[in-house]
């Protein structure tokens, strides 16, 4: 995992993501996903690139049941863009950087 894209957790979900100043990008994934190995380097990158402009984050669906399920994520991955504590945007499946981009800057 990239050293700038943060794990989330049912735990801390509302204080990194709903409560963050930055549009943050969460990416939805699991371990076993083959798709989610696919976008992994994209939001990396995306994450390297736009330090202190976004904020990326992690979700493990399997570990955090709870986000998951209130955000309906039923396929993986899925990627979602917060603002001000709202979701704004969501894309599910494999995609490339300048669609997530777009996702943020909408």
């Amino acid at each position: 995992m990239g050293k700038n894209i943060i794990d989330v957790t049912d735990q801390n979900f509302d204080s990194e993501v709903l409560k963050s100043d930055s549009p943050v990008l969460v990416d939805f994934t699991a371990t076993w996903c083959g798709p989610c190995k696919q976008l992994a380097p994209i939001v990396e990158k995306i994450a390297d690139e736009n330090i202190g402009k976004y904020k990326v984050a992690k979700v493990d669906i399997d570990d955090c049941p709870s986000v998951t399920q209130k955000y309906g994520v039923r396929g993986v991955p899925t990627v979602m863009v917060f603002k001000g504590g709202e979701k704004k945007a969501q894309h599910v499946g494999v995609t490339n950087k300048e669609t997530l981009l777009k996702l943020l800057e909408g």
